[in-house]
């Protein structure tokens, strides 16, 4: 065999993504290995102070809601300032919080409305912080090796969530959960230091404009001018609630009537987690031309865990599908992401992505509110089987939209090409009304 013939050994950064998607990398790993076990640590914290399991679905809507309430908002303030500091600043507040979480837990007897407060204000940093590091991230790589990028990023992420919360399970199995928050709070604050350190200087000053509701205003034009975006906005607003409502309240229900309690429930979550990181693996290395296409063909198989639910399958067929659903998820959202650097312009990323957060989260409370009120109606594997005909029904309505078939992956040359096409309305010595909607900018 000769050199020539010998393949490249993938670099751990990808081609074509600099300094800042490593530090963008390396502070999601930080903060995802911190949050996840904290959740289950917040849970516990809850329960060991007296609580029910009402309580705890209470802090867990306290965590929600303002994330549901803000998003927009700090969509509209992530396109008006550096994003670099709208994340810093989110990342300080979430800090703040779960330290203050971490010490009423450790010191005392914390009270319901303290905890839910509390978890508000980590649910409002998310708020602005989602938008903000969408953005960020899609301005840190090149169009020709977005794809590969993005699919990294999420596999270590995932990577992250599993560890962090099979590393907070056993912190809370051996000391109090208020440790597991205080760990929390100090991943935030790394997370922190290391996202000051973002260059921002490639990105031009935007010129200012109107207010926040100007910003809004166009952020929601752009949003409904492609019907690609709105109809799998729409699409997502049902898949993750139905999903939700299947996953958090039917699942555990079966696995503790049905599996034999929460062990087998555990371990068909670890084959989804399992199925994301193979599904960022493969996402690295396949590059379908029609984007939306394949993404979209890749959502039907999330109707497979509730339909798995419903039947009940074995412990060893439910981990199978959730395996398969794992891997399909991640390769709509790589797919995702890349249509959203390729067509979004990137001063209106950070708007556009919290539409689409808000549309994806904004019907979750809903769903897990009626889901037990829907099981006392039609009994529970009715309603699986409900939520599994409804991923189906309205992914293939999607397919109706032609730009979800026919948009397709280009190259860097042929996204500039499109740009100099733009009318001189976009230049910088004839601003657009649109334009005017930003103030400060990255740099």
């Amino acid at each position: 065999m000769t050199s020539d013939s010998v393949p490249p050994v993938p670099a751990v950064r990808p081609v074509g993504a600099g300094r800042n998607y490593g530090l963008l990398t390396a502070a999601a790993i930080v903060t995802s290995l911190g949050t996840h076990g904290a959740l289950i640590a917040a849970a516990f914290a809850v329960l060991e102070s007296g609580g029910d399991g009402g309580d705890v679905g209470l802090v867990a809507a306290a965590r929600t809601a303002p994330l549901v309430l803000f998003l927009l908002i700090g969509g509209a303030i992530a396109d008006r300032l550096p994003r670099h500091r709208v994340m810093v600043a989110a990342n300080s507040l979430n800090c703040v919080s779960q330290a203050v979480f971490a010490w009423l837990v450790l010191t005392g007897d914390p009270q319901l409305w303290q905890m839910m407060l509390l978890t508000a204000l980590c649910g409002t940093g998310q708020a602005f912080f989602n938008p903000a590091a969408e953005g960020m991230l899609m301005s840190s790589v090149d169009a020709e090796h977005a794809s590969r990028a993005f699919a990294l990023f999420r596999m270590s992420m995932h990577g992250a969530a599993i560890g962090g919360a099979a590393l907070g399970g056993a912190m809370i199995a051996a000391m109090d959960p208020g440790w597991v928050l205080a760990v929390d709070a100090a991943a935030f604050a790394v997370a922190g230091a290391l996202r000051a350190f973002l260059d921002v200087s490639h990105i031009p000053v935007r010129a200012a404009g109107g207010g926040l509701l100007a910003d809004l205003r166009e952020g929601w034009q752009e949003f409904v001018g492609r019907p690609w975006l709105w109809a799998i906005v729409a699409q997502f607003s049902v898949v993750v609630a139905v999903v939700a409502a299947a996953e958090s309240v039917y699942g555990p229900l079966v696995a503790r009537d049905e599996l034999g309690g929460a062990r087998p429930w555990g371990f068909a979550l670890a084959a989804f987690g399992v199925g994301t990181l193979a599904g960022a693996v493969l996402m690295m290395r396949w590059k379908p031309r029609r984007l939306l296409l394949a993404g979209t063909l890749c959502v039907f198989p999330l109707a497979l865990p509730s339909a798995g639910l419903a039947v009940p399958l074995p412990v060893s067929g439910l981990a199978a599908v959730m395996f398969v659903s794992g891997v399909a998820i991640e390769v709509f959202g790589v797919s995702w992401m890349t249509a959203m650097h390729q067509e979004i312009p990137e001063e209106k990323l950070s708007r556009v992505s919290a539409y689409d957060w808000f549309g994806s989260v904004a019907m979750v409370p809903l769903a897990t509110a009626v889901a037990g009120p829907v099981e006392g109606l039609v009994g529970r594997s009715q309603a699986l089987w409900g939520c599994a005909a409804l991923v189906v029904l309205v992914t293939a309505l999607v397919l109706l939209v032609p730009d979800v078939r026919n948009l397709t992956r280009r190259t860097s040359k042929e996204i500039a090409g499109d740009m100099a096409k733009l009318p001189a309305a976009r230049e910088p010595a004839a601003p657009s009304a649109d334009a005017e909607g930003a103030v400060g900018g990255l740099g």
